[in-house]
């Protein structure tokens, strides 16, 4: 099947058949970039990458919440100051508001910026859902089945929604309801009934369920070498997949990756080696860390239970220093262009279609330059210098 981009490149993607290894590439990766999550305020110079990535042709922005900042107002404020750039959200987190809230901002971005958003959801994980957002986190499956169905019957609006529950029941009949409540329908039009909606997973039932009720995937940690199981996961959606949804062909799966071009492959993995060692070492409980258990089944549990170890016991620089390079470059790309062109062929012929990358105003076109395979390798080398030679500023 052929699809034609918004920068007029047409790509062939027959990426997924029964066999649940992939039989074709995507000719040409497409890239957006990832403004990620806040810190103590907006992200440095947030609204210039964003206006550089959507004039250098970037596909898309996405945006991050996790218990700080949110992932609507942000892009509804760089939406305003862009034109063509898609607007997504990675994650909007479904526990922070009703599925119905959801539907209501993510219809409401859609008008205001002419039908550009993309709208990523997740389930988070236990700490945050039980301990920020004071609620139950069992069955993020069955939550996230209800919770994207609804979503889907607002955007439709065909019929006042209604849902049975148990997780998200509408009207309310708890034994405290009033009794008054009454199934509505959005006042709103929405621009689009089709909104696309994709989903965060990271285990494989998950995996499966994106493929089966959403329009596209977005991994985390992901690793060509783990092509073939992802590919597999994503067949078993597709086999239960509801033919009034998208065909399997125009999937999408869109993966943050660091994109660092720099002449000194130990001091671009430098760079990476905090962000590891915060989701494997960090992030839930010990014995609950589901960014942890995606580099399990990539084979490096030995490295995890020490990368755990010493960030538990506050040892962060050395679980940072622990994370090996080897690691860092199955899921990132790092090094001299002409290196990160030569990796880039394994990520083109996996299940990926957008690679959603960071970085600063001032290294955006390189970052390009080299993921797309536009400009010379010559000019590529000396960006990623000027590159190296900014961060030592």
């Amino acid at each position: 099947m052929e699809r034609e981009c918004s920068t007029g490149q047409v790509y062939v993607d027959i990426r997924f058949a029964a066999n649940p290894r992939v039989l074709s590439t995507v000719v040409g990766m497409r890239i957006g970039y990832a403004s990620g999550y806040w810190k103590q305020g907006p992200p440095r110079d947030a609204l210039k990458a964003v206006r550089t990535a959507d004039r250098l042709g970037y596909e898309s922005v996405w945006t991050s919440e996790a218990y700080g900042s949110d992932v609507f107002t942000p892009l509804a404020w760089w939406g305003s100051r862009t034109k063509r750039i898609k607007l997504g959200t990675a994650i909007a987190q479904m526990s922070a508001r009703a599925p119905t809230a959801t539907a209501m901002a993510a219809l409401t971005l859609d008008h205001l910026s002419g039908g550009r958003v993309i709208l990523g959801l997740g389930a988070s994980g236990p700490q945050v859902v039980e301990g920020w957002y004071g609620q139950p986190f069992p069955k993020p499956l069955a939550r996230t089945r209800e919770y994207v169905a609804i979503v889907r019957d607002v955007l439709a609006r065909e019929n006042p929604v209604t849902a049975p529950g148990p997780h998200y029941p509408l009207p309310y009949a708890g034994t405290d309801a009033t009794g008054l409540g009454k199934a509505l329908r959005s006042t709103v039009h929405p621009l689009r009934a089709d909104l696309p909606i994709y989903l965060a997973a990271e285990g494989p039932k998950n995996v499966a369920l994106s493929a089966e009720i959403a329009d596209g995937w977005l991994p985390f940690l992901f690793a060509p070498r783990a092509n073939a199981e992802s590919a597999g996961y994503l067949n078993e959606g597709f086999a239960l997949r509801s033919p009034a949804l998208r065909p399997p062909s125009e999937f999408e799966v869109a993966v943050q990756v660091a994109v660092i071009p720099h002449p000194d492959v130990e001091a671009a993995a430098d760079l990476i080696r905090p962000m590891i060692a915060l989701y494997v070492g960090g992030m839930g409980a010990k014995g609950a860390n589901f960014h942890r258990n995606v580099v399990d089944r990539l084979g490096y549990s030995d490295d995890c239970d020490r990368i755990q170890d010493l960030y538990l016991a506050g040892k962060k620089k050395e679980a940072i220093a622990a994370v090996p390079t080897k690691l860092v470059e199955e899921i990132a790309l790092i090094g001299p262009p002409e290196k990160i062109r030569d990796e880039l062929a394994a990520w083109e012929e996996s299940v990926v279609t957008t690679m959603l990358v960071q970085g600063p105003a001032r290294a955006l076109r390189a970052i390009r330059d080299v993921v797309t395979g536009s400009g010379s390798l010559a000019s590529a080398r000396i960006a990623s210098r000027m590159f190296a030679r900014s961060l030592r500023q």
